[in-house]
């Protein structure tokens, strides 16, 4: 495990477009959120401690923030190959299992996670409904281990402000965590 922080993408960049299988196999793209106050796209996977740490308090917050107007985009781009538990038939149950009421996708080229900048799970970004980067950060403090209880301050705090028409603080802390895991030879630049 490599501990890899958020690249810390600008803020104000547009949303990139993505239609990717959801775990049922439906394409699901950008455009499907449309209709959404908010757009909040994570990148995740289901083997990384990280991840894992906040699972089942993020599928809460999420299901809490979507009857809010939030949109919440999951999206798997690990190497399925080298890593078969983040692939799409473990996706499906490891969706069911936590009770994701969101879309959990599989970015098989990894092109999505490039797109984004991507580069650690989890890593977080939040788009206003002009679909423009408003946040990207930490869920909250807790990691695994530093036994600070999973809260979901941060993304609370920033997702409450873009659903009032304010803009969340521009100090953000940089998500933490594993790697995404890239295939051979399909590192991206940005990837250190």
């Amino acid at each position: 495990m490599t501990l890899t922080p958020s690249t810390m993408l600008a803020l104000g960049t547009p949303a990139p477009e993505f239609s990717l299988k959801d775990t049922s196999g439906k394409k699901v793209s950008l455009a499907d959120f449309s209709d959404k106050d908010a757009l909040l796209v994570v990148f995740m996977c289901n083997h990384c401690p990280y991840v894992r740490h906040i699972a089942d308090k993020f599928s809460a917050f999420a299901q809490e923030y979507q009857a809010k107007g939030l949109a919440v985009v999951g999206i798997s781009s690990n190497d399925a190959d080298n890593y078969p538990d983040d692939g799409p038939e473990k996706m499906a149950e490891e969706a069911e299992r936590r009770g994701y009421s969101f879309p959990y996708l599989y970015d098989e080229d990894q092109e999505v996670a490039k797109a984004y900048r991507a580069a650690c799970t989890p890593d977080f970004f939040l788009f206003d409904k002009s679909r423009n980067l408003v946040y990207r950060g930490q869920f909250d403090s807790s990691r695994p281990k530093n036994e600070e209880p999973v809260t979901g301050a941060d993304m609370r705090a920033a997702v409450d402000a873009v659903l009032s028409g304010k803009s969340p603080a521009s100090d953000q802390v940089p998500s933490i965590g594993c790697n995404i895991k890239w295939k051979p030879g399909n590192e991206p630049e940005y990837f250190g």
